[in-house]
């Protein structure tokens, strides 16, 4: 088992890792007698082969996988695969476009002969990966093909390894160029800008010639004036610049501080970027490196500042030259980069599922051993007996492709230890075939659940949800992913949308058996729909149309009782009141009834009860067909039948009941039948009173049920433990003794070991199981939720807006319709329906599958080269 993980990690390292899925239906492989040696088949089971096409039908792609295939694992061989050193990379090329076999670990990582080879196709990656970078940076669109290229000759490898390097090298030389080029024409444009914004700062004389002779008097002048400045003899000296407009606070007050005042800052915003220009003036030297040490702390971008006016004009002409020449080489620069993105863009895709697929194939060459003569290599593969005759085929073709006189052969070997499980899907299987292996892999060729699952999961998920136009919505969001499936949207889309999409299928027969059981509820948009007319006839009630004979045995209405009575009550034992049942569901007078939720409650209830035990009850009968397979008749014997014996004598004489009062009792009598709870409780308080009974002898049945539930269950509790401590103790303890027969079974130990707890706490599963069942809270309490919430949203809105006049209810109408949608949408649809989904995995998983499903097995995991394309649109985003 470690080893089967351990590949696992390998696979996923590789990127090919995935489980057994068939897009376009499966083949039908034959079942094949037990032994890995053996090549004789037989035919599948014909009861299991019709649940097969009951549940899945011949339009959804499965109608060729035999019964085998889905009703249990397929057959499961170990195997030797014999390469010759110089074909082993084209054989298990072959072998991973078909996806036939799981590769074991049996190589220590001292062993592994490859790693230099995996390194190389790392390299590989990385390069591909800064040319993906490269092409998205520049918005070239990356063309994936439609077919998956094959893994590249060996021969090849060394040249595309070679191409890659230097066409890596060559974007990165004209990339750094480019972003130099960048670089300084940012410069230039903000140096043209610095020059613009400051020839305003300060008035400088372009005549003047500095003279000390004569002071003149200072009040007058500007502190800013360089003639004043002269003449105070102080050396005065600039810094100009750019700063980030978020540090221009900071770095004002650095130089307040630091220069105690001697500068005098001038700062104007630019329009084009968020940036400040600043112009600092100064006295001294001294200051001077104060404040250009100021300006690197801040990482200003600081340029020279002229001195006159001229050198301004020359220094403003020389950066327009240059900013022209610079756009010039730039504009040249990416076009040449593009023409060189664009020839790597055409092949970039086949040249990353190559490169993945060459690593995917060392990866798994890292686990096979050298022979003695280091000339072939040797692999241990689980492969499903049906497909034995491709893989010896794909070993042919990589033989043949590397013009090889040695072929590469293979032997399968006997093994003891439990093979990996391989379920076949399709697109519309793996969605209920995941919600069963999300509860665990199925062991090894044990009943699979998901062949029933198909059709109980959306049923028992309808009868909590049922509502005709809520599933009729659901059925119609399902039917349109599903005939946009193709979309590559939908397949690439958020996690939310994707979960919907996956499970396509499933919302699918979920929509479409909630719109049945809506139509059996007669609930839609929870108001009832009168398609055939109403069953019950109310003029029958009133005194005008029966006998004066009649007026004594009957309580009839008259003018009055209608008049003055709050609740009247419809007696279907008159005649004509009741005329049979409604052809289809509830009979929508029920909607108008003050006891609609008792007589629904109570009707689903019962219908729940029934379900509940049917569901149990087969789960239990799918066990004994386990237990058959794996040759363990004593649990049948011990386990099984005791626990159908205590089921069906509890609780499945309650679903008798439940049906004989439906078929015994008429509307007539009614009055004089008794209570179904009343009389499962006297079965067993044995009450000294005698009752009616529903039928005649119905004590004595009782109590021989009684009988046979008392008896079965110490067995349920000590039956298994005790047989299997006789297993282990030889069979010579209880003081019996049988002799020829002392080899103690291998798996005994380990069942003996937890007789303190699986075994009796199985028993006792069986009872609690039942009785929760019984119970059958998610049916009758999911669907009661669902009825009030629709009850409640109708009442607030619509009713609401149809009551209002005509003069403004259109215009109301139309925001309530659409507030009523919504809420609809979100929390009916979404929110019940998942507490509806929720509550059958509950079912299925604690109630049904624990009943035979063990799912304590290792899935199955192919080396296939089918999810690379997936993989490529990862590596795009």
């Amino acid at each position: 088992m470690r080893r089967g993980r351990g590949l696992e990690t390998v696979l996923v390292k590789a990127g090919v890792c995935r489980s057994w899925e068939d897009p376009g239906g499966c083949r039908s492989p034959q079942s094949h007698v037990a032994g890995p040696r053996s090549s004789r088949s037989r035919s599948p089971r014909p009861g299991p082969s019709r649940l097969n096409v009951r549940a899945a039908g011949p339009r959804v792609g499965v109608a060729r996988t035999a019964m085998g295939s889905l009703f249990r694992s397929e057959t499961m061989c170990l195997a030797q695969l014999f390469l010759q050193a110089g074909t082993a990379y084209e054989c298990l090329s072959a072998l991973g476009e078909k996806g036939l076999v799981q590769f074991r670990d049996n190589v220590s990582s001292f062993q592994r002969k490859f790693v230099g080879e995996v390194k190389r196709c790392e390299e590989l990656e990385r390069i591909l990966a800064y040319l993906v970078q490269e092409i998205n940076r520049a918005d070239i669109t990356l063309p994936e093909g439609e077919a998956s290229p094959p893994a590249p000759p060996l021969k090849q490898v060394l040249e595309m390894q070679e191409q890659l390097q230097k066409l890596e090298v060559e974007l990165r030389e004209v990339t750094k160029n480019k972003e130099k080029l960048r670089k300084n024409l940012l410069e230039l444009i903000e140096y043209t800008h610095m020059l613009r914004v400051t020839k305003a700062f300060v008035r400088r004389s372009v005549e003047f010639e500095p003279t000390y002779e004569e002071f003149l008097p200072l009040e007058n002048d500007s502190l800013l004036d360089y003639s004043c400045m002269q003449r105070l003899g102080a050396k005065l000296g600039f810094v100009s610049g750019l700063i980030n407009q978020g540090k221009v606070e900071a770095f004002e007050k650095m130089l307040w501080r630091v220069c105690k005042g001697y500068t005098i800052v001038t700062y104007a915003e630019l329009e084009v970027i968020k940036w400040y220009v600043f112009l600092i003036s100064f006295w001294g030297e001294q200051i001077g490196h104060k404040v250009k040490k100021i300006c690197d702390c801040y990482h200003c971008h600081v340029y020279p500042y002229p001195n006159t006016a001229e050198e301004r004009a020359e220094i403003q002409e020389g950066l327009n030259t240059r900013i022209q020449d610079l756009y010039t080489v730039l504009h040249k620069t990416e076009d040449y980069l593009r023409q060189v993105l664009c020839k790597a863009a055409e092949s970039v895709y086949s040249r990353i599922i190559q490169v993945k697929k060459m690593k995917a194939i060392y990866h798994m060459l890292n686990m096979c051993s050298f022979d003695v003569t280091n000339k072939c290599l040797i692999a241990e593969v689980w492969c499903p007996e049906a497909d034995l005759h491709d893989l010896r085929r794909a070993l042919e073709e990589g033989s043949r492709e590397s013009s090889s006189t040695i072929p590469s052969f293979m032997n399968t070997i006997p093994t003891k230890e439990t093979p990996p499980t391989l379920i076949r899907t399709n697109k519309f299987t793996e969605g209920f075939q995941n919600i069963v292996d999300a509860y665990g892999v199925g062991s090894y060729r044990e009943v699979n659940p998901a062949v029933f699952t198909i059709i109980t999961f959306p049923f028992l998920f309808a009868v909590m949800f049922g509502d005709f136009g809520h599933g009729f919505v659901m059925f119609l969001f399902a039917l349109l992913l599903v005939l946009n499936e193709n979309h590559p949207r939908l397949s690439q889309s958020q996690e939310i949308m994707r979960m919907f999409f996956n499970g396509r299928y499933i919302l699918l027969l979920m929509g479409l058996f909630s719109v049945y059981t809506g139509l059996i509820y007669n609930d839609c948009f929870s108001k009832s729909v009168n398609i055939f007319g109403s069953r019950w006839n109310v003029s029958a009630m009133f005194s005008s149309s029966h006998t004066p004979a009649e007026h004594k045995k009957m309580v009839l209405w008259n003018v009055s009782t209608v008049r003055h009575s709050r609740v009247l009550q419809l007696d279907p034992s008159i005649p004509g009141v009741f005329r049979g049942p409604y052809p289809l569901g509830i009979d929508p007078i029920w909607n108008l009834a003050t006891n609609r939720l008792t007589f629904l409650n109570s009707f689903k209830m019962k219908m729940s009860v029934i379900l509940g035990i049917s569901h149990m009850t087969f789960g239990v009968i799918l066990g004994i067909f386990n237990h058959l397979h794996f040759r363990k008749k004593f649990t049948i014997y011990l386990v099984s039948i005791p626990e159908l014996l205590f089921m069906l004598c509890i609780f499945g004489y309650l679903v008798f009941m439940i049906i004989y009062k439906w078929l015994a009792y008429s509307a007539e009598t009614s009055r004089v039948a008794p209570s179904i709870l009343i009389e499962f409780i006297n079965m067993f308080l044995f009450p000294a009173n005698e009752t009616n009974g529903l039928y005649q002898g119905q004590e004595h049945v009782q109590r021989l049920l009684l009988v046979v539930t008392a008896l079965s269950v110490p067995v349920l509790f000590l039956g298994k433990p005790l047989f299997l401590l006789w297993l282990h103790n030889g069979r010579s303890c209880f003081g019996v003794s049988r002799s020829g027969y002392t080899l103690v079974r291998k798996d005994s130990k380990e069942e003996v070991s937890l007789l303190g707890s699986q075994d009796i706490e199985e028993g006792n599963n069986a009872i609690e199981d039942a009785c929760r069942e019984v119970t059958c809270e998610e049916f009758s309490f999911g669907e009661a939720l669902m009825t009030q919430l629709s009850d409640v949203l109708w009442a607030m809105l619509m009713r609401v807006g149809l009551r209002v006049d005509t003069t403004y209810g259109v215009l109301l109408l139309l925001p309530v319709i659409a507030l009523f949608a919504v809420l609809t949408i979100f929390i009916l649809l979404i929110m019940e329906g998942l507490s509806a989904f929720l509550h059958a995995i509950r079912l299925h998983w604690v109630e049904f599958q624990n009943k035979f499903y063990t799912g304590a097995g290792t899935k199955f995991v192919p080396f296939s080269f089918r999810l690379l394309t997936s993989k490529f649109s990862d590596d795009m985003a």
